[in-house]
């Protein structure tokens, strides 16, 4: 069975999806929809623009969502499971078809505006850890007085935390304590999948909750459950949960694997989820596509 993912935040880079556009109609088509439906010419910074250009919060998680739904589009694909890392689940759900291109695109842009805004309201961040079992660091941090969790379980032996600056500070000088290789604070606007999310969560919910999802073609494995999911209804909910909990990668890919997965193809910017899959289980055939 082949699985289709799809990268989250960060996997953007100048340059990307220049190529499509220049080689597709179909792709330069969708594009020049992003960019009414935008009301700006993303285009133009995921192009030409600079790796600063492309950090802002209104450009970057659109610009990633693009290059992997159009790249898809593209690709005339059959997938028989799908999931994405993070942001990644959105672009994941419109190449099941539970959402359409125009739609996918506007939650994108709500979700980064929201996040954006929660991220205003008081100082956090994220961290990685580095060769630690994922349950020592959640007990390390269920001990820190503050807001601190496990936020994404991305492969055995590399979650990264989140929550308030201090309370993640502090964890990472306990988290190296108890031997973990690294515990490294990240460039990064916020605290994503974590209760300081919960203002975004709020307003991403409406949103959400105003657009119509159809029955998906394949299932999707969603971050916060990592189990196969298809009902419309449920899809939504785990699709807002998304924002305040964690995404469980490692245990996304175990059950799809366990489901009967033996290619994962990664459609979009970067190869990071090809790379977390090998580690997760070198056995499974992935692509770059």
């Amino acid at each position: 069975m082949k699985a289709y993912v799809f990268p989250g935040q960060g996997a953007q880079f100048t340059g990307m999806g220049k190529e499509l556009y220049e080689n597709s109609a179909e792709a330069k088509e969708l594009f020049e929809k992003a960019n009414e439906i935008l009301g700006f010419r993303i285009t133009d910074i995921m192009f030409e623009g600079s790796a600063e250009e492309l950090k802002e919060t209104k450009v970057t998680q659109p610009a990633v969502f693009l290059h992997s739904v159009i790249l898809f589009k593209t690709l005339n694909a059959q997938p028989d499971m799908v999931a994405g890392h993070s942001l990644g689940e959105f672009s994941a759900l419109v190449a099941n078809g539970a959402l359409c291109f125009e739609d996918g695109l506007k939650l994108v842009s709500q979700r980064a505006m929201a996040m954006q805004k929660a991220c205003e309201i008081a100082p956090s961040t994220m961290a990685a850890v580095l060769n630690l079992e994922d349950k020592v660091v959640e007990d390390i941090c269920a001990e820190i007085d503050g807001v601190v969790v496990a936020a994404n379980y991305n492969c055995p032996g590399q979650l990264v935390i989140s929550g308030e600056l201090k309370a993640v500070e502090e964890a990472c000088e306990k988290l190296k304590a108890a031997g973990a290789k690294r515990a490294l604070i990240l460039p990064v606007g916020g605290a994503f999948h974590s209760p300081m999310m919960e203002p975004a969560r709020e307003e991403l919910a409406a949103a959400i909750e105003a657009t119509s999802f159809n029955i998906p073609s394949c299932p999707v494995y969603q971050n916060v459950t990592a189990s196969a999911v298809s009902d419309p209804a449920e899809i939504k909910k785990n699709l807002i949960a998304q924002l305040t909990g964690a995404v469980k990668w490692t245990q996304s890919v175990n059950q799809m694997i366990a489901d009967g997965a033996t290619s994962f193809t990664e459609v979009g910017p970067g190869k990071v989820l090809v790379g977390l899959v090998k580690k997760i289980n070198n056995e499974v055939e992935t692509i770059s596509a």
